[in-house]
């Protein structure tokens, strides 16, 4: 009995999405659930899985092509067998008596696996690419998918550039890379985006973390980040100035009455922001448990669309790379966004005395279009007030 292999469903956010990998060959057996395909979106890569066991018959789309939601993509025959010796590498040699197993020469090791990313790991291994062989151009020089599928196609290799010479290469934006092109395009086209800055002593909650760190950790399983104390107060000044947490539909104004607070997350592909749903009612552990996992998830490429849709305000953190001060860019239809930076120690005055601090400088970036600049500088007031003195936090200040 033959089945359709189909695109899933794609959200409405999500025209289509392009082959970027097939994991079987024409021939090869499969089993139910298994990953067949993976898929790239402008948000995401998606897995499809097999809906039976069988044998891969057909492959009608393939890697390159662009394929849209419920799109016959390949036909498994249900209940068949593949033939014998498809895909059975690991038995040819099993009818050798033991000391001609011994004798045989083993597989030269792989290396360079430590420098893949997990996507890139997966494909050089399931197509026997040499990742030693792989240019990569991740970040650092880290091998990333694209660059083992550049190899398969014959263009991935990396050779010595003869000296003095000036070398190029090109090389086509990812799917995800042209769609963060384009929003970041929309954003500066399309909002009166104006920043204001402030400065935070993260003296307090270094010296909380320092406390408590070791036993919240033992409690929860999570480490005591400085994310969450800023997710927190976020959430809390969202509440007392709802402009900052609006969006706009059209010529409205939407006021939301939680704080769906996206993270931005750093991949080999680029930037991605889950969502902390209802950032409001969590607590540290269970923020700091939300964006370990969203990390993990993430730099396994096993992010979910639905992680990363929705979000009312988001949080960036330049800092965990030594940025210093920026001005992060408003994704829309969000209102603005607050970045984190790296903590220097400096020197401030304190109670009259010149003392070092753990000194942050934070950056608001808004919509000047619904946003006033009395807003936002009390917005980021707020965020400073409740870092600078923690236990606001707990009672609502």
């Amino acid at each position: 009995m033959s089945l359709e292999v189909k695109v899933p469903v794609l959200p409405e956010s999500v025209a289509d999405a392009v082959i970027a990998a097939w994991h079987k060959k024409v021939g090869d057996s499969v089993r139910r659930d298994e990953n067949l395909v993976d898929l790239e979106t402008d948000k995401v890569v998606l897995e499809v899985p097999a809906p039976a066991d069988g044998v891969l018959k057909e492959i009608l789309k393939k890697d390159g092509d662009t394929v849209t939601g419920q799109q016959v993509i390949a036909i498994i025959e249900q209940g068949a067998v593949a033939e014998s010796g498809k895909d059975e590498p690991a038995k040819a040699d099993a009818g050798k008596p033991d000391a001609a197993k011994a004798a045989a020469p083993a597989a030269p090791a792989k290396q360079g696996t430590a420098e893949l990313s997990p996507a890139a790991q997966r494909i050089a291994s399931q197509h026997q690419v040499d990742p030693a062989g792989v240019e990569g151009t991740g970040r650092g020089g880290r091998v990333i998918k694209e660059d083992v599928q550049r190899a398969l196609s014959g263009g991935g290799a990396a050779t010595a550039p003869a000296p003095g010479a000036r070398g190029e290469r090109r090389v086509p934006m990812t799917r995800m890379r042209t769609r963060i092109a384009e929003r970041m395009m929309e954003s500066k086209n399309s909002i009166a985006m104006l920043t204001s800055f402030n400065e935070v002593n993260l003296a307090a909650v270094s010296r909380l973390r320092k406390e408590h760190g070791e036993a919240f950790e033992k409690t929860h399983g999570v480490r005591l980040g400085f994310m969450s104390f800023f997710v927190k107060a976020a959430a809390e000044a969202l509440k007392r100035h709802p402009v900052v947490n609006a969006s706009t539909e059209g010529n409205d104004i939407l006021y939301h009455d939680y704080a769906d607070i996206s993270i931005a997350v750093s991949t080999d592909r680029g930037l991605v922001t889950p969502v902390l749903r209802n950032a409001e009612t969590m607590g540290f552990a269970e923020i700091e448990a939300a964006i370990a996992g969203y990390a993990k998830k993430a730099r396994e490429g096993g992010l979910a669309l639905e992680d990363l849709q929705g979000g009312t305000f988001t949080i960036t953190n330049g800092g965990v790379f030594g940025s210093l001060l920026s001005t992060p860019i408003v994704n829309p239809p969000q209102s603005a966004i607050l970045g984190m930076h790296t903590i220097k120690e400096r020197a401030i005055v304190e109670k009259g005395q010149v003392v070092a601090a753990p000194m942050m400088y934070i950056a608001l970036s808004y919509d000047h279009r619904i946003i006033d600049g009395k807003d936002a500088v009390t917005f980021l007031v707020d965020i400073k007030n409740q870092l600078e003195d923690p236990s606001r936090m707990l009672f609502g200040l």
